[in-house]
């Protein structure tokens, strides 16, 4: 009870009243700016700033109208594979000779373009619409290289034309050399299958590993030309491998997709 008469008769004491009322030490005061700053900023920065996001894709580097299968017509034995490997045929231009029941038959070449492997061999029994030869399509020796990029579908719609793209070589150690540069210049709206896909590379086979997880969409990137480097395209180091590149390389891609307001997902 005396404690309690004390602190009654303090509260009655008007010998303080003339004494301010400290709300808030200055700590505090400068703890409640920083806050409000920091708030004001992010909310600044979620209407007018964007979150940049790449995709991570396989690519190959192919002329720009790609290859094709040359398939053999009849069925019959080889008895002589007249292109070789790495060389350019013209159009209509003899690949291998078959011999058949009713003779021997010859098997020519659909388009011009650059025989980038064979299938078939002397002795060897091939059937009607077999494999027998990859042709890339090749107008002139000199044509640009390009990297065609199988994105998944659910990616498509999100790169925007141009996007930059920077694509990692396995034979290229990109610790050293950097990656190569490149611009997206058409997006494939429609999926591509396994079948699609052999019959642009010339390969069956990327065509079965780039479909594994779902049907993708091919992207074509033209890579940045330089003078200053061996291959003839940018890279992001200075002079890039000191090497020429060759079609038909397998590569990683990243590309750059549109970018995103922050307020689309902070918000409900």
């Amino acid at each position: 009870m005396q404690f309690r008469r004390q602190a009654l008769a303090k509260l009655q004491s008007p010998e303080e009243l003339d004494l301010p009322v400290r709300f808030a030490r200055p700590q505090g005061w400068l703890a409640l700016s920083v806050t409000v700053l920091v708030m004001a900023a992010a909310s600044v920065w979620a209407v007018t700033g964007s979150v940049a996001s790449t995709v991570d894709a396989p690519a190959v580097l192919t002329h720009g109208q790609g290859s094709y299968l040359l398939q053999s017509p009849v069925a019959g034995q080889v008895t002589a594979v007249v292109a070789r490997q790495g060389k350019r045929l013209t159009a209509g231009a003899p690949v291998l000779k078959v011999r058949t029941a009713e003779g021997e038959s010859v098997v020519r070449a659909v388009a011009a373009g650059r025989v980038s492997a064979l299938a078939a061999s002397v002795g060897q029994i091939v059937a009607t619409g077999a494999d027998v030869a990859a042709v890339e399509k090749v107008a002139h020796a000199d044509d640009p290289l390009y990297a065609t990029v199988y994105v998944p579908a659910e990616n498509a719609a999100a790169i925007p034309g141009r996007a930059a793209v920077d694509l990692t070589l396995p034979s290229v150690p990109a610790q050293e050399y950097g990656v190569l540069r490149g611009r997206v210049t058409a997006v494939d709206r429609t999926a591509q299958s396994a079948r699609q896909i052999a019959a642009f590379l010339g390969d069956s086979q990327l065509g079965e590993q780039f479909t594994k997880d779902g049907r993708p969409v091919a992207v074509t990137v033209r890579l940045d030309r330089s003078a200053g480097t061996r291959s003839g395209y940018a890279w992001s180091s200075a002079s890039g491998p000191p090497f020429a590149l060759t079609s038909m390389t397998t590569a990683t891609a990243s590309i750059r997709l549109a970018d995103q307001h922050p307020v689309d997902w902070l918000l409900p």
